[in-house]
């Protein structure tokens, strides 16, 4: 990804809260937008996105904690719309080596069915509390 692409303010996610791009929306109030991710990696996989750009989760500051708490709030009521009771998982990549796509925070909420383990486990590992 390029740098401007990086910068711009005009993100994908912002076109699609914007209605210039369809999506599958869940859920649009006047601070987020939750709707459904195009490639899903659980049966339920709903990206929530505020509805004004911040590029990553090192971008959050102060000013930005009544819509991040917003976010959760929205997370949990479309966690229950959809049927999520057995539990999910909330997800924010952030950056390169967060493995961030688009420059436009998102939660990530992937539910319905079981998702293991957070991260996959090395096949050996050295140093202090390594098994063997």
């Amino acid at each position: 990804m390029s740098d401007s692409q990086r910068h711009s303010h005009d993100t994908l996610f912002a076109r699609i809260v914007r209605g210039q791009v369809p999506a599958d929306i869940v859920y649009q109030d006047d601070r987020v937008t939750a709707f459904r991710d195009i490639r899903p990696q659980a049966p339920v996989h709903v990206l929530i996105v505020p509805n004004e750009r911040i590029a990553t989760a090192a971008d959050v500051t102060e000013a930005h904690e009544a819509v991040l708490g917003h976010m959760f709030v929205v997370a949990a009521r479309v966690a229950e719309d959809e049927g999520l009771e057995k539990g999910y998982r909330l997800l924010v990549n952030c950056k390169e080596h967060g493995h961030q796509e688009v420059y436009h925070l998102h939660i990530h909420l992937l539910g319905g069915r079981p998702l293991g383990p957070m991260l996959c486990r090395q096949a050996s590992r050295t140093g202090p509390g390594a098994a063997g």
